[in-house]
C-alpha cells in the first residue's frame, strides 16, 4: 500500500447513515463505490467539459403539481464536446443485468459524427470503484480517435501485473487475478446484449465463439454473488481497458465512508 493502513481500526456501527467517518481503505478493487458512483463519474465528466442531459419519462396529468408527477424512468446522458463519445447513467432506467447485477454506467463511442451507431460500448455495475471508471473516461476523453486501437491485449495484463496481479497459470496471455484471487480480468467471450460494431458479433452462430472482449469482476467468495462487474465490447481499444485496469489494481488507498458488506472484513482501513 502507498499509505499506512490499520486493519484493526474499528468502524463505529452507532454512527447513523450520512454521518459515517471517512477512512482510507484498500485494496481498491474491493472497496466498492462508496454509494457515489454517479457523483464520482459525473464530476469527472463535468471537469472534462462534457454536457449533461436528463431524460425523464412519466405521466403528467393536466393541472397536476410538478411534485405529483409520476416519473416512470429517467436517464442522465453526458456527451463529449465533439459528440463522439457519451456516458449514460442507466441505473434508474430499467437496465439489463451483468453478472446478476444491474448496469449503472454505459459508455459508448462512435467513429464519426454522421452516424448514430456506437462503435463500441463498455458497461459498469454498481460498486465498481468510481476512480477506475473515471480514469477510463479521462483516457477516453484524451483520445483524438476514440474508436481506433493503439495497442495489443498484452498491455492490459502488463499493467495489472505491474501492480502485483498474477497472470492466470492456464491462460497467461488472456487473464489475470489479484493476489487474493478475488478480482479478475479476462479477455474472452462477450456476454449477450453488449453493443459492438464488429460485424462478427452479428454473424456468429450459436455454437461458435464470437469476438473476444475484456471482462472484469470481483467475486468475494467462490460461488458467492459478484460484488461488481465490468464488460468491454470487443472493439474497445486495449489501451483504454489498460487505463481501467491500472486504476482498479492500484495500490493507492481510496477514501470511503460506506464499505461493501461482502468485503469489509477484507479491507485495510485507516482514519482519514
Amino acid at each position: 500500500m502507498e499509505a499506512p493502513l490499520y486493519p484493526d481500526f474499528p468502524l463505529d456501527p452507532s454512527i447513523p447513515p450520512g454521518g459515517q467517518p471517512a477512512f482510507w481503505v484498500g485494496p481498491r478493487h474491493l472497496a466498492g463505490d462508496d454509494g457515489r458512483l454517479y457523483d464520482t463519474v459525473a464530476d469527472t465528466l463535468a471537469g472534462l467539459g462534457w454536457t449533461s442531459l436528463t431524460i425523464v419519462r412519466g405521466r403528467h396529468e393536466p393541472d397536476e403539481a410538478p411534485e405529483d408527477r409520476q416519473v416512470l424512468r429517467s436517464t442522465v446522458l453526458h456527451i463529449s464536446p465533439d459528440t463522439l463519445r457519451w456516458a449514460q447513467w442507466s441505473l434508474a432506467d430499467e437496465p439489463f443485468h451483468l453478472g446478476d447485477l444491474p448496469i449503472a454506467w454505459q459508455i459508448s463511442t462512435r467513429a464519426e459524427t454522421n452516424t448514430p451507431l456506437a462503435q463500441w460500448s463498455a458497461y459498469f455495475t454498481p460498486d465498481v470503484p468510481g476512480e477506475a471508471v473515471a480514469d477510463f473516461l479521462v483516457a477516453l476523453d484524451a483520445r483524438d480517435q476514440p474508436a481506433v486501437p493503439l495497442a495489443g491485449p498484452e498491455l492490459v495484463l502488463d499493467t495489472v501485473a505491474a501492480h502485483g496481479w498474477l497472470r492466470d497459470i492456464d491462460q497467461p496471455h488472456v487473464a489475470a487475478t489479484d493476489p487474493t484471487f478475488t478480482s479478475h480480468i479476462s479477455l474472452g467471450e462477450v456476454p449477450p446484449l453488449i453493443q459492438d460494431a464488429d460485424p462478427r458479433a452479428l454473424t456468429t452462430e450459436a455454437d461458435e465463439a464470437g469476438p473476444a472482449g475484456w471482462q472484469a469482476w470481483a467475486e468475494p467468495a467462490l460461488g458467492a454473488p459478484c460484488l461488481w462487474a465490468a464488460s468491454f465490447g470487443s472493439s474497445v481499444p486495449h489501451d483504454l481497458v489498460a487505463a481501467f485496469g491500472a486504476s482498479l489494481s492500484s495500490t493507492a488507498p481510496v477514501l470511503r465512508r460506506v464499505l461493501p458488506e461482502a468485503t469489509r472484513e477484507r479491507l485495510l482501513r485507516a482514519p482519514a
